[in-house]
């Protein structure tokens, strides 16, 4: 049953939206803009995950893409300041990069890319599940990305997972090799400990690292990686900012979860998890409310608050939209306080993949 908390916030969410639709005060706004990490990249305070646009493998990826809705997305997003895209060459493989390239064809240079190497690719254009670091693969790897987003550059180039076999000296010499051909401008990591930032960081300065960050996720802070990012003066990109769905309040049951949604496969969305995490939901939806945001922008604006750039995945107009309109709710050091008292530091949400990803998470 629908908790009449729930029912309040919906009505809400609707108000919201509904505003936005009509004053379309978003589009009147410039978008605030800060600097990732200290090597010089300026980027608007919230990005656009990109995956979710496409198909992936055999895998449903938060349901069925839509190419046109999609290209319209990144099309709004631009107009309202969001030029920020992050995709990778695993998603498809390529068709995630080959959409991006459509979409921007014509105005490349209004935007930001940030792609991804590592999760090994064959000849034949299938995953072979195991990551590459190697310095033949890096360069390989991003001639093969360039070709698919239709660009001779390369914004930000992130090593998606850390090849354990290949030491990261090798992979980041590699990397660094593609900075001074002018094919990228600035190198990033996904997924990496302290000690592979620290050591990343003495071959080519790092502008940033990705990990999954959301009030439901915070090992990064658990195990020192924000402040080690701190120290050294390297950007802070969360994925999954929203819980993957969680957090939006769209989410009451795993019957709200295709079939063939993979989610369902996650330790947090199963039995053990689901129902302790809807509580935390159902205290978050009621600070929003108090608000008088969405849970889900209420989220997004805990972490731009911090000076991280979240990237909250999305292939629908009307949630880019009440996404970017996060970028200007302003939280006080109390209202994060709040939030964190409700799901503290350490709280078990459950993990965020299954045993063969966790295995990969450096």
């Amino acid at each position: 049953m629908i908790s009449d908390l729930h029912t309040r916030f919906i009505a809400l969410h609707t108000k919201a939206i509904g505003l936005l639709l009509t004053f379309d005060a978003l589009t009147q706004m410039k978008m605030k803009t800060m600097e990732l990490g200290t090597q010089g990249l300026t980027v608007p305070v919230i990005g656009l995950g990109c995956m979710g646009m496409t198909g992936f493998e055999e895998a449903n990826m938060y349901g069925p893409a839509d190419e046109k809705e999609a290209i319209a997305t990144i099309h709004r997003s631009l107009e309202l300041g969001g030029n920020f895209l992050d995709t990778a060459d695993l998603y498809g493989p390529f068709k995630n990069e080959q959409l991006i390239s459509k979409a921007i064809a014509g105005n490349r240079d209004k935007y930001i890319i940030a792609t991804k190497f590592g999760w090994e690719i064959n000849d034949d254009e299938k995953v072979t599940w195991a990551i590459n670091g190697k310095k033949a693969y890096v360069k390989r790897a991003v001639e093969r990305s360039l070709k698919n987003l239709k660009t001779d550059f390369i914004d930000l180039y992130y090593m998606h997972r850390l090849d354990k076999n290949t030491p990261i000296e090798e992979t980041v010499g590699a990397m660094s090799d593609l900075v001074k051909e002018g094919k990228v401008g600035y190198l990033g990591l996904s997924e990496v400990s302290s000690e592979t930032v620290i050591r990343a960081h003495a071959v080519h300065p790092i502008t940033a690292v990705q990990s999954e960050y959301s009030l439901f996720e915070r090992k990064v802070e658990e195990r020192g990686i924000l402040k080690t990012l701190k120290d050294l003066g390297v950007g802070f990109v969360p994925y999954s900012p929203l819980g993957r769905g969680f957090l939006t309040g769209q989410i009451k049951s795993i019957d709200d979860l295709p079939k063939d949604d993979f989610r369902r496969a996650i330790p947090r969305f199963q039995e053990a998890h689901f129902q302790k995490n809807m509580e935390l939901v159902e205290a978050i939806e009621a600070m929003a409310l108090e608000k008088e945001v969405t849970s889900s922008q209420l989220a997004l604006a805990w972490i731009i608050s911090k000076g991280f750039l979240p990237i909250p995945g999305t292939k629908r107009r009307k949630y880019l939209e009440q996404n970017i309109a996060a970028s200007e709710i302003s939280l006080s050091e109390a209202d994060r306080l709040k939030l964190e008292s409700i799901v503290p530091l350490g709280t078990d949400t459950g993990k965020p993949y299954d045993e063969f990803s966790m295995n990969l998470i450096d």
